[in-house]
């Protein structure tokens, strides 16, 4: 893995995750159209990568198969790496991941990460569906590890695996007498715990900490994953990466109010509800409680908002805090716009470098 190099003004490589939030009153295929729009944005702004994350049974997010809108990203873009931040292994067999991330790699050779996380997301019921009740959780490292195992190809003599092979891979191409793959989905090890700090340095794999749940203690978490980090094939020191929710707006009324759209979505699964952004114009109406107020406020708090150079002042203090080397900017908010908004202040206040014409679908390319 080559470091990714901070670019313009940053101290850091910046990132978007989009989840493809679908506040009420917009369709999921409004939704799709957006995101689709955001990533091309965020190319031709000079971000490093792009990633969603698996949900399942929520109306506010419409990722529940991160791979399936890889696959059309990979002919709507040309540059930009494209991920899955994550993965969420245990509700999947490492097999069929496997494979369905090397035909990714092999449409946009170089460009995939394929981040791994063991929590369901989403509720009991839907995980009991997807897992079949399985504590799946518990199996997860071993999961890790059968997953590497198919991608690389390389499971030792006399293991069960040892002759079942993922296509496409270095197997299928050695049976049919081509050059073998140069390039693999580059696989991150996600989550916000010492436990997955400690697995990815272990595997010698780059780490990604999810902050934008709440205030877990990613300075712990960093500090673990550094001292238990061991050189792999694929990296030779510890590579680190901190997601973070974000609203920018050039009216930081504007941004607060977004990003409290966010918090009631947060509030309404604490209260064991469905993740639904409402418009703020119902969230301003509605009368929280003295716990409910205290709830919204932390995490409108949380969510880094403000005007562009505000939010960036906040990265740079998370960055310092935590000793990362990139930071990726989760899009939040019920405004699609706000959204786009976000990636566009960011990039304006670190004078990061555009890319013109970048897009496949470029009139030049096309003229081409």
């Amino acid at each position: 893995m080559t470091p990714a190099q901070p670019s313009g003004t940053a101290p850091f490589a910046l990132s978007v995750l989009d989840n493809a939030h679908t506040g009420v009153g917009q369709t999921a295929q409004e939704a799709f159209a957006e995101l689709i729009a955001l990533a091309q944005l965020a190319e031709r702004r000079g971000y490093r990568r792009f990633w969603m994350s698996e949900h399942h049974g929520m109306p506010g997010a419409a990722t529940s198969s991160p791979q399936m809108m890889l696959a059309r990203l990979t002919g709507e873009t040309e540059r930009i790496r494209l991920g899955a931040g994550g993965v969420m292994l245990p509700n999947h067999v490492p097999l069929m991941i496997a494979e369905q991330f090397s035909m990714l790699d092999t449409l946009a050779p170089g460009r995939i990460d394929l981040g791994l996380g063991r929590a369901p997301g989403t509720d009991a019921a839907t995980a009991a569906a997807l897992r079949r009740g399985r504590d799946a959780n518990d199996e997860f490292p071993q999961q890790v590890l059968e997953l590497l195992g198919f991608l690389a190809d390389d499971f030792p003599q006399g293991h069960p695996y040892t002759n079942v092979h993922a296509v496409p891979g270095p197997w299928q191409a050695g049976q049919n007498r081509v050059p073998l793959p140069t390039t693999s989905p580059e696989t991150w090890i996600l989550g916000s715990s010492p436990y997955s700090a400690q697995l990815a340095g272990r595997l010698g794999r780059p780490y990604a900490f999810a902050l934008q749940f709440g205030n877990a203690d990613v300075a712990t978490a960093m500090r673990l994953y550094r001292e238990s980090f061991r050189p792999s094939e694929v990296l030779d020191e510890p590579y680190s990466l901190l997601s973070v929710g974000v609203v920018a707006h050039d009216d930081p009324a504007e941004a607060r109010r977004q990003a409290r759209t966010a918090a009631m979505a947060m509030l309404r699964m604490f209260q064991r509800d469905s993740y639904l952004v409402l418009p703020p114009e119902e969230v301003d109406v509605h009368r929280a409680t003295a716990q409910e107020q205290q709830i919204l406020d932390a995490y409108t708090q949380h969510f880094l908002n403000g005007t562009g150079p505000e939010v960036a002042d906040a990265l740079e203090r998370l960055h310092d805090q935590a000793g990362v080397d990139e930071m990726m900017l989760v899009v939040m908010g019920h405004s699609r716009r706000t959204q786009a908004r976000t990636v566009e202040l960011i990039a304006d206040h670190y004078s990061l470098p555009e890319l013109r014409d970048c897009s496949p679908h470029s009139p030049e390319r096309i003229a081409s």
